[in-house]
């Protein structure tokens, strides 16, 4: 072929430090709009980020220049900044070091963007453990859990 083409579809999932309720309520949805800017920034798709006060779900396009390490790198280290030099009340606010990511088929953006969408009330009956669990399962990743949350 003479050009290469690349279109991959990452669902991304990261707490915050400890999973601390640090996202406060008045500033949330400011911070995922601040995302989708950090991904437009860097040339990635934003489809979707929402979450809850201790985690965010993103789902984005990736330019094949940039790898998902990097992506999520540019979004972490950029939102956290961001939260840090604009709200008095985040001193605590921290992202963890770690992340899960999962390919998507685009088949299933609309379902992936209700299930991201529908994070409060999906939260009333699981916690972010056995969501972030579930997800290793599904997805058929190997890991201990003496390693997961600490």
């Amino acid at each position: 072929m003479a050009h290469s083409y690349h279109n991959c579809l990452y669902h991304f999932v990261f707490s915050t430090y400890q999973r601390k309720n640090t996202v406060s309520g008045q500033w949330i949805e400011r911070l995922w709009k601040y995302m989708g800017g950090i991904a437009r920034k860097n040339e990635m798709k934003a489809l979707c980020i929402g979450g809850t006060k201790n985690h965010v779900h993103l789902l984005l396009i990736i330019p094949a220049k940039i790898s998902p390490a990097k992506a999520i790198q540019l979004i972490k280290g950029g939102s956290a900044k961001w939260v840090h030099d604009n709200f008095s009340d985040s001193a605590d606010f921290s992202w963890q070091e770690g992340y899960g990511v999962f390919t998507v088929g685009f088949s299933q953006i609309e379902a992936t963007i209700q299930y991201i969408n529908n994070q409060r009330e999906h939260h009333k009956v699981k916690t972010f453990e056995e969501e972030y669990t579930a997800f290793l399962e599904k997805h058929q990743i190997q890991y201990e859990n003496k390693y997961m949350f600490g």
